[in-house]
């Protein structure tokens, strides 16, 4: 539990120097240390390779995993040693830090005691910290999502929960469209992962306006709620976590969930495309051509490479059925990227300066990395001749390098010349098999 400016605790938290000249805790950088007889647990800061944005981090993470009693923190004492940095974002740090690292999520273990995370500082921040517990609160809810067993989350179920969960936001309209809807579009692509599932498909779309004068953005978010990879199957030892093909729809619904619930000034469609990708009786083949809602048709070369096949449909319909005036997806897209960056930082791809400076601004506030990716024209040359002569473009080359800029020049052409900026999380939506909730912070700053 996080308190702020209430109760005092018997133990306090201090941010240090590394000169100080208590032997007990000179030289332990970011390693918390209780000194009894003072009754506070001291964190030494100091100027070195890492940002004190990420020394602050590891000195609570490290409270937290190693002390289990109520504590006052005095964020002033961290801003006297920490040099260059705002009281804001200080406060932010220690906030999200102890929200992210306290959240119990999906666990069968019974929590004993709740400790108290109380924030001690001053002035007036209550803008800040009513915005933090919204923001973090969907952050943990779309983790929560993600980590759901794929028995228990699928398409249907999803979208059960978030109509649901939705309801009592205010401004926040949301729409279930399952296979007739679907159908009716002609979202062939969507339909055709689908094609194997026991379960009925469904798209989830929330729609927010705190200010119709904003351009309207359209929010796309692969929902493959269990990955099998189709006809072309995955080797064993790739199924696991394939639950957590679903983190883009599950970050994009639960960040338009934040602005809503904080009023933002922002003007958001953001659609979750749901389905699993099986094998069954109806299943697509390899080699099968299939049109698209766009009225493109698409050559099926790898039924594993799914998801860049739901979010086509998903463009289209936010563009064409929406009048959206940008284009955002987000997806656990391709193993290339996970090669590229690692866990490190999330793939950004775009033909538009614009988009690529708006995320890289908000990404300086959110802390979230992203890198910048190509699409180089001969990206989409291989896209279109790869497929030629059955159809206007595959859905996976014939190359064994650059899926990921591929699958992006894919996905463009969808947005109909809309500026469109594609996210590929595959690296950064989990980690340890734990969902992260990555983008919420960032899509929220940038949209709000």
């Amino acid at each position: 539990m996080i308190q702020i400016n209430e109760t005092k605790n018997t133990i306090k938290i201090v941010g240090v120097k590394d000169n100080s000249k208590n032997t007990f805790i000179k030289n332990k950088v970011g390693v918390p240390t209780l000194i009894s007889e003072d009754k506070t647990i001291y964190i030494v800061f100091k100027k070195d390779e890492e940002t004190f944005t990420e020394q602050i981090k590891k000195g609570i993470e490290a409270t937290i995993s190693n002390f289990d009693f109520d504590v006052d923190i005095d964020i002033d004492s961290f801003e006297n040693v920490c040099d260059g940095i705002s009281k804001e974002e200080i406060i932010k740090t220690v906030y999200e830090t102890i929200s992210f690292s306290t959240h119990k999520g999906l666990s069968i273990e019974k929590v004993e005691k709740e400790t108290k995370y109380n924030l001690i500082f001053t002035g007036k921040h209550q803008e800040l910290i009513n915005q933090l517990t919204i923001v973090c609160e969907y952050i943990n809810y779309a983790r929560d999502l993600q980590d759901t067993p794929p028995n228990i989350g699928t398409s249907e179920y999803y979208a059960d929960k978030l109509v649901s969960d939705a309801k009592d936001i205010k401004g926040l309209k949301v729409t279930i469209l399952g296979r007739k809807e679907a159908t009716k579009l002609n979202m062939g692509l969507f339909l055709g992962v689908n094609a194997g599932s026991a379960h009925e498909p469904r798209i989830v779309v929330m729609e927010y306006c705190g200010d119709s004068s904003k351009p309207k953005t359209g929010l796309v978010g692969k929902g493959i709620c269990f990955d099998s990879g189709g006809y072309n199957l995955k080797p064993s030892n790739y199924m696991e976590g394939m639950k957590f093909d679903m983190s883009g729809a599950a970050v994009v619904l639960s960040a338009t969930m934040a602005l809503a619930k904080a009023k933002a000034k922002a003007n958001i469609v953001a659609v979750g495309m749901f389905t699993d990708n099986k094998i069954g009786q109806n299943a697509t083949l390899p080699d099968s051509v299939i049109e698209s809602m766009s009225g493109k048709k698409v050559l099926i070369f790898d039924t594993d490479a799914e998801g860049r096949l739901v979010l086509a449909d998903g463009i289209s319909y936010v563009v064409k059925e929406k009048q959206v005036d940008q284009v955002i997806d987000a997806s656990t897209l391709t193993g290339t990227v996970l090669f590229a960056l690692g866990h490190n930082a999330t793939g950004a791809f775009s033909h538009s300066d614009k988009m690529i400076n708006e995320l890289n601004e908000a990404s300086q506030k959110s802390g979230e990395r992203f890198w910048r990716l190509p699409i180089f024209k001969e990206h989409l040359k291989q896209v279109k001749k790869d497929a030629a002569p059955l159809a206007d473009l595959t859905n996976a080359c014939r190359v064994r390098y650059e899926d990921c800029s591929y699958a992006a020049a894919f996905l463009n052409e969808f947005a109909e010349n809309k500026p469109f900026l594609h996210l590929d999380i595959a690296g950064t939506a989990d980690k340890e098999n734990k969902g992260q909730g990555v983008l919420v912070k960032t899509l929220f700053e940038m949209l709000k």
